[in-house]
């Protein structure tokens, strides 16, 4: 009988910041010969994403997020989620276990802890979140996407690896995708996106800013992700003002999305970034007012520090702003040109194999990276290197 394939469970549930990066981790340690298991909230974000995953178990998580019901809510749906960890671990017991951040992660590595697993988090954003604050001081291993995101974690073995990006984001004609999403492929193309869930804000701000972008450039197009609740309303805006747009709810081809695009305005949430810098499209970043110890602000300043994006701050944002500010990411060659440049820095496209790897040594494996698609085989390394930018075609 075959030896059975090392097991490795990965908390990734409750948003699309935390699930992406943890399947594209996944999809790398399968390449290693690992199975996984993928651990999941009840969230629709989450059901809907892991349909598609293929050769993963998958389980769902009774979590409960801290804000969501209060704390007599939390802790319930905290010791669910522990007791039922313990049962998935019982039925075959991991190797490791890999916690990505949010409201799932701590229940899984307390209980890996019953089963002698070798437990790791992942921290993307600037500002450690409360869970990988609480549980840095007892893993093996942090690896996180902000170099100053070590400081707020107590773990001497943290270490920056990047973002991990799903497999599919890769460079490809921007026409043939405007014409895949049914847009124009010779015409410039803005896309709107507040992250997985969408953002009243930015839609609205948006909305109150079509005329004098109609008056500015009536060439433009637009991809407008609104989330669930407002495709209608802003739909209407756009035909109104007789725009080309296409208005979604959500998009799961988030590849054709931003190799169509010129420019972006984005939330700043850690993959939204990861995601921008991968296919360095140049953006313009109002972060999330009420993120946690507003970590959006700060993860937005970092890449704004480094000439990466721009960013405007929603308690301030006019339409006269963002009608400027969008204008020069859309129509200043020059401009944009340089700040591909810099965001090449802020992506790493051997991160879920780095992340991989580091697990796969910890448990007595080989360290050498094999080849993602699409990349050449690298070594692994220890110290940030600047990918090399790639050229935007209009």
């Amino acid at each position: 009988m075959p030896e059975p394939l090392p097991y490795i469970a990965i908390a990734c549930g409750g948003t699309g910041g935390h699930l992406y990066p943890g399947i594209a981790i996944a999809e790398a340690l399968q390449r290693r010969d690992f199975d996984v298991l993928l651990l999941i909230s009840p969230k629709e974000v989450d059901q809907s994403a892991t349909r598609s995953v293929i050769g993963m178990d998958i389980e769902t998580l009774p979590a409960v997020g801290l804000s969501a019901g209060g704390l007599p809510a939390f802790a319930r749906g905290f010791w669910r989620s522990l007791k039922t960890s313990r049962a998935i671990f019982k039925r075959r017991p991991p190797q490791a276990v890999l916690a990505m951040g949010g409201f799932t992660s701590a229940p899984p590595i307390i209980a890996a802890k019953s089963f002698r697993a070798a437990t790791f988090i992942h921290e993307a954003n600037s500002i450690p979140g409360r869970a990988n604050r609480w549980l840095a001081p007892w893993v093996g291993q942090a690896f996180v996407y902000f170099p100053m995101a070590t400081r707020g974690l107590r773990q001497r073995k943290a270490f920056v690896t990047g973002m991990p990006v799903r497999s599919q984001f890769q460079v490809m004609d921007p026409g043939s995708c405007r014409q895949m999403l049914g847009l124009q492929p010779d015409r410039p193309v803005l896309l709107i996106m507040g992250g997985s869930q969408g953002a009243s804000g930015i839609n609205e701000l948006t909305a109150a800013t079509l005329p004098l972008w109609a008056a500015q450039a009536p060439h433009w197009q637009y991809l407008h992700l609104t989330g669930a609740k407002a495709g209608d309303q802003i739909r209407q805006a756009y035909e109104r003002l007789g725009l080309k747009a296409v208005v979604r709810p959500f998009l799961t081809e988030m590849e054709l999305a931003l190799n169509a695009a010129t420019a972006a305005i984005s939330r700043s949430g850690a993959s939204s970034l990861a995601e921008l810098a991968a296919m360095r499209v140049p953006s313009l970043l109002i972060p999330y007012p009420t993120a946690a110890d507003n970590h959006q602000f700060h993860n937005a300043m970092a890449f704004v520090e480094t000439g990466s994006a721009r960013m405007v701050t929603q308690s301030v944002a006019t339409p006269q702003t963002l009608a400027s500010l969008v204008f020069e990411l859309m129509e200043n060659r020059a401009a944009t040109d340089a700040m591909r440049s810099s965001l090449a820095q802020w992506h790493r496209p051997n991160s879920a194999e780095e992340i991989a790897g580091r697990i796969a040594t910890a448990l007595g494996g080989p360290q050498a990276i094999p080849s993602a698609p699409g990349s050449e085989p690298t070594s692994l390394s220890t110290h940030s290197t600047p990918a090399t930018p790639r050229s935007k075609t209009e």
